[in-house]
């Protein structure tokens, strides 16, 4: 992943977050990490921010505005709607996979309860975002 790109986390779980920093650490992934625990904290950088994050990762039970409801906010705005956004979340409801999908998401990943099986996870991320192509506008 070209580290200078970067990454928005929304994530109200601390422990998650820091779960991934440390995953991202060990694995020399250098991007900067934008964190924000709910959906209107992220639209809020979204409509500040002067640079586009080039992933969001995405959890999608959170207080305020939950996943789902950022997702189809991100999706309605010509500017936002091309972020590439991944669901990291624990909710393996049907209905929330159908929703996220049908929203256009580029993944939904079920967070493991593992730590070495959730760092896979964070490699295959960077190492599949490495290679892949993005719209930057």
């Amino acid at each position: 992943m070209d580290s200078n790109k970067t990454i928005l986390l929304l994530e109200d779980d601390m422990v998650d977050v820091m779960t991934i920093q440390r995953a991202m650490s060990q694995l020399g992934i250098k991007n900067p990490l934008v964190v924000k625990s709910n959906g209107e904290e992220g639209q809020s950088f979204l409509a500040t921010s002067t640079e586009r994050p080039h992933l969001i990762l995405l959890d999608i039970n959170m207080p305020k505005m939950n996943g789902l409801e950022f997702l189809a906010m991100l999706k309605k705005s010509p500017e936002w709607r091309v972020i590439p956004v991944v669901i990291l979340t624990t909710s393996e409801d049907h209905n929330d996979k159908w929703t996220a999908f049908h929203e256009g998401i580029a993944g939904y990943m079920v967070k493991p309860v593992d730590y070495d099986q959730f760092k896979s996870m964070v490699s295959i991320l960077s190492q599949y975002w490495s290679y892949s192509e993005t719209f930057t506008g």
